[in-house]
């Protein structure tokens, strides 16, 4: 610990490529930022060009040195997904890093992605989903790492198979819920499947705790005029370093969870301080929705269906 809050030394990660979704601004940004000072070839896979650029020359001014770039991403398009897959394997660069980490968060109204999903499970798990499936080549090439971000929400709730995509009745918070069980469950059993299988990649969980990110602000394309009152409740806290965290402590066990030489040996990383909601980070045990490990086969086969690629593995 500093006074500017929890720190984390990272290894030289020279010559390792580091692909972080949703870099362009807040905790995806300080990740790419800190992998890139480590030494790592970064990757900015975007969905705004205009931020991923001012997001380049933010990452470029603090690491002059850095070997940073941007490509074209919409999580909540398949089709995009499979076209950004397709450039990275055509570059023919193994991956060694990749941190799922974009996201959208409780729109008021339900909402769908460009293939009909409910926008948040469609984005916040199966773009990711698709995007590690298709990656999966390059991934065994780097032995990778995959980290997946997940969130304190996920410590309760369900899946509900009857009705995924909230069609019945809609909760914004209840469907962020599942997304994030679902990508965690998912996370897991890339990671069974990986050790069952020999695919030499590992694969782990973060969660940020709650921190003032970009998540709860006005998002006009999302129905939300202004910032959420919680939003600005975090950001009080935030300030005067009561109990939540910042934006950079936020994302340091996302860090470590693709740093760490042990990190596979762990499952779920997030801050270590009271309710897991700020402080430095640490291990810590995975929530009752994630422990289920038929739950977690499913998941990963219903995905495969949804997202129309073969079974794997």
């Amino acid at each position: 610990m500093t006074r500017h809050g929890p720190t984390l030394t990272l290894p030289d990660l020279t010559g390792r490529r580091a692909l972080v979704t949703g870099a362009s601004d807040g905790i995806g940004l300080v990740v790419a930022t800190r992998l890139a000072e480590a030494g790592a070839e970064v990757v900015l896979p975007v969905r705004n060009r205009a931020k991923g650029e001012t997001a380049l020359a933010g990452i470029r001014r603090h690491v002059p040195q850095a070997r940073v770039s941007l490509r074209d991403l919409d999580l909540s398009s398949l089709s995009s997904v499979a076209e950004l897959a397709t450039a990275l394997t055509d570059e023919g660069a193994p991956v060694h890093l990749l941190v799922n980490n974009a996201g959208v968060m409780t729109p008021p109204t339900r909402q769908t992605t460009a293939d009909g999903f409910e926008l948040q499970l469609g984005t916040n798990h199966l773009g990711h989903a698709a995007l590690v499936l298709r990656l999966l080549p390059l991934l065994r090439e780097g032995h990778a790492r995959v980290v997946s971000q997940v969130s304190i929400a996920a410590a309760r709730g369900s899946m509900a198979w009857d009705d995924l995509h909230e069609r019945r009745s809609y909760s914004g918070m209840r469907a962020y819920r599942r997304s994030k069980i679902a990508l965690g469950l998912f996370g897991l059993e890339l990671d069974r499947r990986s050790r069952q299988h020999g695919w030499g990649l590992t694969s782990t969980l973060a969660h940020p705790g709650v921190a003032p990110t970009s998540l709860l602000d006005a998002r006009p394309e999302l129905g939300r005029a202004d910032e959420t009152t919680a939003r600005r409740v975090i950001r009080a806290m935030s300030a005067r370093g009561i109990l939540v965290g910042t934006v950079e402590s936020a994302a340091l066990p996302a860090l470590m969870a693709a740093t760490a030489p042990d990190a596979d040996l762990a499952e779920l990383y997030g801050p270590g301080g009271p309710g897991h909601v700020g402080g430095p980070p640490a291990t810590q045990r995975l929530y009752p929705p994630l422990r289920d490990q038929p739950e977690a086969a499913r998941v990963w086969e219903r995905t495969h269906e949804l997202v129309g690629l073969p079974l794997t593995g």
